[in-house]
């Protein structure tokens, strides 16, 4: 039995894992924190570490697996400038340190407009438009020794192939350097003279060849294993599902992002300013989209209040009027610049109740992104929040469709990006309900409730 060898780097954590090729599971992992290195000249990813932690897991796993291939998916916002040498010009900036923000009256003049796009302007480094128009006013001699550019899931899959490559889901991830409906390089390319450093397009599926031979001999890997392009880590949750599912349905994918993407919905009526977007499938179609940081809005409510965790569902959370209205995090998801706050004092709450209201406000959330992006059909949902009962139980009586995830799948993401590998890999699919029973009636009371007061705080409400 061959394997697939997954690079799936996340915002919080860094992660490689290896994939059974015949039944499309992921069997093994390894994992580490995705550091920021806070210096000079300026926060940037520690990418040295990460190599190292990468290396030291593939020779671990040559002993145990026969891999037959390495795929790789990354978060987005991520760009990598490489010189002459092939080597890193400058490092790999923070999407999340806001030095760009000093530069957004200059940026605002050369970015195309959304229409162009379905990329929003985004705060700090998320538009990775952004991040060049920075680096390059920052350090002038910068551009001048800057022979390759390339985006992050391409980096790594360079790194192992020695393969320069570029690839339409990570370009069209709010980038602002794609066109979705022409499928090519929006006109910033040329503002920003970069073009002819824009390192080839090529698919996601695309096999860029074999493994360099000095990264076989330090891993222990055949010399045969092979490299392939690369993908944007929710679009690899989206490609697991696309040749399974009738459209249209619709992809939660939780982490640090909780993203939502609906293909075969209506990429049309987006709004820009409460971060939906056009996403781009490995297949090069639009898919509208939105997202908000809920696995991190998640870790620091849960830390901050000392929620507990209750498979228990519990009518009080109602009779208490207890809410979390948005936004904890306020520099991006569809309630940008307003704070979050309580209705009632947490401290009056037991752990349990804490917990469900924390759960509850996080699936509110999800629907109001889902509604952002034309959402329809049933909702397959990815990631840490399948395990959640009380946010899958609202997130179905909210949006009143069915929520389901794939039987199996530890992650959609790692999955994804070995289906990329071959079409030989399984693509069967034991999707199962996440919601045992119809929700109970005072969970949609709940969220019209929620809705009413979100709207009369001029929160910004969703019509139904």
């Amino acid at each position: 039995m061959t394997h697939v060898a997954v690079v799936d780097i996340g915002k919080t954590n860094a992660k490689l894992a290896i994939v059974d090729s015949v039944n499309a599971r992921e069997i093994d992992v390894r994992t580490q924190p995705n550091q920021v290195v806070q210096s000079e000249p300026y926060p940037h990813f520690d990418i040295t570490s990460l190599w190292s932690f990468l290396l030291y897991s593939l020779k671990e796993f040559s002993d145990l697996y026969s891999i037959s291939s390495i795929s790789i998916t990354t978060h987005g916002a991520c760009v990598a400038l490489l010189d002459a040498d092939g080597v890193l010009a400058t490092p790999i900036l923070d999407y999340e340190f806001d030095g760009p923000d000093s530069l957004h009256d200059g940026y605002r003049q050369i970015r195309p407009k959304f229409v162009n796009t379905g990329s929003p302007r985004l705060p700090v480094g998320l538009n990775v438009g952004a991040q060049l128009h920075w680096l390059f006013d920052q350090n002038p001699s910068l551009a001048g020794s800057v022979k390759t550019i390339m985006m992050y899931p391409q980096y790594w899959a360079y790194r192992f192939s020695g393969v320069t490559a570029n690839e339409p889901t990570s370009l069209g991830c709010h980038t602002d350097l794609w066109s979705p409906a022409t499928g090519g390089f929006s006109e910033l390319v040329d503002a920003l003279n970069v073009r002819e450093l824009m390192a080839p397009v090529m698919p996601a599926t695309t096999n860029l060849g074999l493994i360099l031979p000095d990264i076989a001999e330090a891993t222990g890997l055949s010399v045969s294993t092979q490299v392939y392009c690369g993908i944007h880590d929710s679009n690899a949750s989206l490609y697991a599902h696309l040749n399974k599912l009738e459209l249209p349905f619709s992809v939660v994918s939780s982490g640090t992002w909780v993203v939502c993407m609906s293909p075969g919905s209506e990429v049309t009526n987006l709004d820009e300013s409460r971060d939906t977007l056009v996403n781009v499938s490995a297949q090069g179609k639009p898919v509208p989209s939105s997202r908000f940081m809920g696995g991190r809005e998640y870790d620091y409510l849960i830390t901050q209040y000392e929620a507990t965790e209750t498979s228990r569902l519990v009518l009080s959370v109602k009779e208490k009027n207890a809410f979390i209205l948005p936004s904890v995090e306020t520099g991006s998801g569809p309630f940008q610049n307003r704070a979050y706050k309580w209705t009632v004092d947490p401290a009056g709450l037991s752990p349990e109740e804490r917990y469900i209201v924390i759960s509850f406000y996080l699936a509110l959330m999800t629907d109001v992104c889902l509604r952002l992006c034309h959402a329809a059909g049933p909702t397959v949902l990815e990631g840490p929040f399948t395990r959640n009962e009380i946010y899958c139980a609202m997130l179905s009586a909210a949006t009143a469709r069915d929520v389901v995830s794939t039987d199996g799948y530890s992650t959609g993401t790692s999955v994804g990006a070995a289906l990329l590998t071959a079409s030989s890999i399984s693509t069967a699919a034991n999707y199962k309900s996440l919601v045992k029973a119809k929700p109970d009636a005072w969970l949609t009371d709940y969220r019209d409730a929620w809705h009413d007061i979100v709207e009369t705080n001029q929160q910004g409400f969703i019509d139904e």
